[in-house]
């Protein structure tokens, strides 16, 4: 065992070695890797003082200084060894580095730089060796959000620089995924994705990851539908089950990823789309008898059988007044109005005792601020209070280690609870051997270039099949014929980068285009449209107008402030010239929500989605390099009205009931998926071959 130190010794015991954490000479049994990793834990905590214990109880976003804008300082050491001298900070913690671990003990950090990996190698190592030289040598672990798969938000990225192969978004993965389940293939694409990219993971440095998303889309105006695997509660539970296997192991080891799968116990049941980083979205509203049990719990209670090594609760609170009676394994679950991580009967009754789970449990960020739902009222130490004694263990989003420790000095936290926590989330950082070998990284890649390779052919194999054919009035594929091609994006900005990297892709691929539509047989349009944000309170319109130039309407009838697609002049000049001599249009969707397509798909002789899947991917399908075989993750709604709201708030179709089958709930005489012109409904599921 290669047991590197920077400022502690290494001593021989029985011939053997180990790490001094605390310089005393003695083994001491959280020192002693051939003990087991809760004996290790405990012993480390009895050791601990209030202030380290408290400390360990909390995660916060930390920046690399090598990322840092041009004219801004830097030099990575700067950042990591910054002094309490009275010079302010530019981040989030408020705090330097070095005193965020040596005085506030913190060790959890969210890295959310895209670096290469020799800085993000650089930046970890210079935070463990400052928390070596602390009293117990306690190392840091850094998590991060999922890393492998494309977004807009990477737009600005040097694609080629980033260590992590770049899969489609993770509704691209499920819509490639059941396209070669028709196929006979099985799930190889998630564990080829599992496998490769634990290994890149592993090579970052980075050992802890919040993902995946087990959520159950079941409103198509959530803003984060885009991170979950869809709406079909079987898929996602197999998709779950098999990422945690892949990332980490049977077991959580030396060699794993430690993944925390979110939110518990599922965020889809939004009341009219509103996300619950604000306000209006503060509820899972259940209105459907049996929908918890039903349709948002199975990818949770299978995750659970897998033995993730953390749970993440979701910001909402169960609507006691707006909802059905819910129950599990035949007894009722009683509804507190309180956040999940402050939900006592959720956390412990349902996810620990009855689908058995034994990790820690990780808040989303933010809880002890504004997401603090059915809490507002206590202070921050009564907050921390209601949360560790609810269960939570790991408070995210947060340094306030003097509120924390105030509720455990005015006895509102037992001090066993809160050894507890402590052990609970120990006991990830031993099984991942930061204690021991694998403190320091970077040292023994994983991956070598061939491996390299593999994973990036995998990653754009799963982009190819990602694409779904929805419409094809015998126009692909396109053969011989003068093609053009031209993204659209909200706002001009964001316009130039997606046209960018699509001519990218077509150099790339070696497609002839024209640079004028007016000399084009076909015209293919790439539209990347964005509804709202999940940081603001908007109703998430969803409708495209592609046809007709005029303000987009909220379903309540005011004028809407976001825009789903900028630019519709040009848009529409083009679908108008290109109709109006005879010439066909070709429309390309990225699916980041159910979009209503009606208008485009009326305009369209040919029309394909992708989800944040590569152009490139989508012109081999549009010119018949590679067949498309993906299937739409999500049902999409007919019209603005299946989603629209009544004069009481209630949707007329249910917030808690995925696309495929809120049919069995619709007012008499309605209908929810989208039907084409050629008679093909828009459900999951759906996808055409050539």
């Amino acid at each position: 065992m290669n047991l590197k130190t920077k400022s502690k010794q290494v001593i021989e015991v029985d011939g053997l070695k180990f790490k001094d954490l605390n310089n005393n000479g003695v083994l001491d049994a959280y020192e002693d890797w051939r003990l087991s990793s809760r004996e290790r834990a405990e012993n480390l905590v009895s050791l601990m003082n209030i202030d380290e214990k408290v400390g360990m109880l909390m995660i916060n976003q930390l920046g690399m200084g090598k990322a840092k804008k041009e004219g801004e300082n830097t030099e990575i050491l700067d950042e990591v060894f910054e002094k309490a001298d009275g010079t302010p900070m530019k981040s989030l913690d408020k705090y330097p580095t070095t005193e965020t671990i040596e005085k506030l003990h913190m060790r959890h950090f969210i890295l959310r730089d895209n670096m290469p990996n020799e800085d993000i190698n650089e930046w970890i190592n210079k935070l463990n060796e400052v928390a070596e030289a602390t009293r117990l040598g306690i190392p840091v672990v850094v998590a991060s959000n999922s890393r492998n798969e494309f977004s807009s938000k990477l737009l600005a990225e040097n694609l080629e620089k980033l260590p992590f192969s770049l899969y489609p978004g993770t509704l691209g993965i499920a819509a490639a995924v059941q396209g070669d389940l028709e196929q006979g293939e099985g799930y190889k694409i998630i564990d080829d994705f599992a496998k490769y990219s634990k290994n890149e993971w592993l090579d970052s440095g980075i050992r802890k990851g919040y993902m995946y998303m087990a959520d159950v889309v079941t409103d198509p105006r959530w803003q984060r539908t885009d991170g979950t695997f869809g709406e079909e509660p079987e898929l996602i539970s197999e998709i779950i089950a098999r990422l945690i296997k892949g990332f980490q192991g049977e077991e959580l080891n030396e060699d794993s990823i430690a993944l925390t799968i979110k939110h518990f116990p599922g965020g889809g049941a939004r009341e009219n789309g509103f996300d619950p980083h604000y306000k209006e979205g503060k509820w899972n509203v259940y209105r459907t008898e049996g929908s918890l049990e039903n349709y948002h719990l199975p990818p949770f209670i299978e995750a659970a059988k897998h033995n993730p090594s953390s749970m993440m609760p979701y910001y909402s609170a169960p609507s006691i007044e707006k909802s059905h009676f819910q129950s599990f394994d035949g007894e009722a679950i009683p509804f507190e109005e309180v956040g999940m991580a402050f939900n006592h009967y959720i956390l412990n009754n349902l996810l620990r005792d009855k689908l058995g789970f034994t990790g820690y449990i990780n808040s989303d960020t933010g809880i002890m601020g504004k997401t603090g739902w059915g809490v507002e009222d206590l202070t921050v130490p009564g907050r921390f209070a209601k949360a560790i004694n609810a269960g939570t263990d790991l408070i995210s989003g947060t340094n306030q280690v003097k509120d924390l420790k105030k509720a455990i000095t005015t006895n509102l936290i037992s001090p066993q609870r809160i050894d507890q926590a402590n052990v609970n989330i120990l006991i990830e950082m031993f099984d991942l051997g930061l204690f021991d070998n694998k403190t320091y990284v970077g040292d023994q890649p994983v991956m070598d270039e061939a491996t390299k390779k593999e994973a990036e052919e995998a990653a754009y194999q799963t982009h190819l099949k990602s694409v779904t054919l929805l419409k094809n009035n015998n126009v692909l594929p396109v053969k011989g014929q003068k093609l053009f091609v031209k993204a659209f994006g909200r706002g001009e900005e964001e316009t130039e980068k997606y046209q960018e990297l699509l001519l990218k892709d077509v150099k790339a691929l070696n497609i002839e285009i024209v640079e004028d539509y007016k000399e084009a047989d076909i015209a293919a349009l790439f539209l990347y449209p964005v509804s709202g944000s999940y940081f603001d309170a908007t109703p998430g319109l969803l409708e495209l107008e592609i046809c007709e130039d005029k303000p987009n309407i909220a379903l309540n009838g005011d004028t809407y402030k976001e825009t789903t697609l900028s630019n519709f002049y040009e848009l529409n000049k083009i679908v108008d010239y290109m109709h109006e001599n005879g010439k066909k249009i070709v429309t390309s969707v990225n699916m980041i929500l159910p979009w209503i397509l009606e208008n485009v798909e009326k305009k369209s002789n040919a029309l394909l989605v992708g989800y944040d899947t590569f152009p490139g991917a989508v012109l081999e399908v549009i010119l018949g390099q590679f067949s498309p075989i993906g299937k739409l993750p999500l049902t999409l709604p007919k019209n603005s009205k299946v989603i629209g709201v009544d004069e009481y708030g209630v949707s007329i179709s249910r917030n808690d009931v995925p696309g495929y089958d809120k049919d069995k709930y619709m007012r008499e005489g309605m209908t929810y998926a989208y039907v084409d012109q050629a008679g093909n409904e828009y459900r999951s599921g759906f996808g055409l071959n050539y």
